[in-house]
């Protein structure tokens, strides 16, 4: 996922994840030095590779076994920016199946309704001596460095962490991303496909603790482990199965909810 602080039309990002960009098509569209933002672009998260006499991201080139996917999932006291923030943030690293390193912090905030805090159990007393926003973002920021952001249903927490990076003076992210839900639809059978039901009919983890983040994340974590088992061998590079997860058949739902049957048969 890149936002509109990636300085390149839809066109040409398309290229760096397929069959490359030209280096004039590049210079066109950005106002620096070509080697400068190359590099801000990676202290944003992407890296921007030279191969062929074209340019490409380095994820063109990386199989999934070698990538490192950052496995993220927050928590706030409403869903807009302006108004809100993120009272809670977990993520794992994970390489080739496997989690190499965690991060998770509450957020010190000063406000969150009653309704916020039924669906989380998280209150104002539990954040009071957490970190703030801005500590939080610095820190998760060097976490996620420029591994793949994954997250399920991902836009929402890529743009809610990214706006909250620029609102205490970072620059936004442009990590490459994956939606683990889209991804799920293309390789899981299911009649829905939200985290909670995925995890009630598949048994991914059994002591989740739904919307706390980290219980959300090792959920996924399952998910995507699951997920990845599933797909064809032509898929082998972390862009293969980005655009696997956005252009690939969705798998048909079964007409009825068998967790409806159950009771119905009880």
């Amino acid at each position: 996922m890149l936002n509109n602080d990636f300085l390149l039309d839809a066109k040409s990002i398309h290229k760096l994840s397929t069959k490359g960009l030209s280096v004039d098509r590049l210079k066109e569209q950005i106002n620096d030095d070509l080697d400068f933002t190359l590099e801000l672009w990676h202290s944003q998260g992407v890296s921007i590779i030279k191969e062929r006499g074209s340019f490409y991201f380095s994820t063109r080139f990386t199989p999934i076994r070698d990538a490192e996917f950052c496995i993220v999932d927050i928590e706030t006291n409403g869903s807009k920016i302006d108004k809100h923030q993120i009272i809670e943030i977990a993520a794992v690293k994970i390489k080739n199946g496997e989690i190499i390193s965690k991060y998770e912090s509450l957020v010190q905030c000063n406000e969150i309704n009653t309704h916020i805090t039924e669906i989380t159990g998280i209150d104002v007393s539990m954040t009071k001596d957490a970190p703030t926003l801005k500590e939080v973002m610095y820190k998760f920021k060097e976490f996620l460095a420029d591994s793949i952001f994954i997250a399920h249903d991902v836009k929402f927490d890529y743009n809610f962490i990214s706006q909250s990076m620029q609102k205490v003076g970072l620059e936004p992210i442009l990590n490459r991303s994956l939606c683990s839900l889209f991804l799920a639809e293309r390789t899981i059978e299911s009649y829905r496909y939200a985290l909670s039901y995925l995890n009630k009919s598949l048994n991914l983890h059994p002591d989740a603790t739904h919307h706390r983040a980290m219980s959300d994340v090792l959920t996924t974590y399952e998910l995507i482990k699951l997920s990845f088992s599933k797909l064809d061998n032509s898929v082998k590079t972390v862009e293969d199965v980005i655009k696997f997860s956005k252009d690939a058949k969705r798998l048909k739902r079964p007409k009825f909810d068998p967790f409806l049957e159950e009771v119905s048969n009880a």
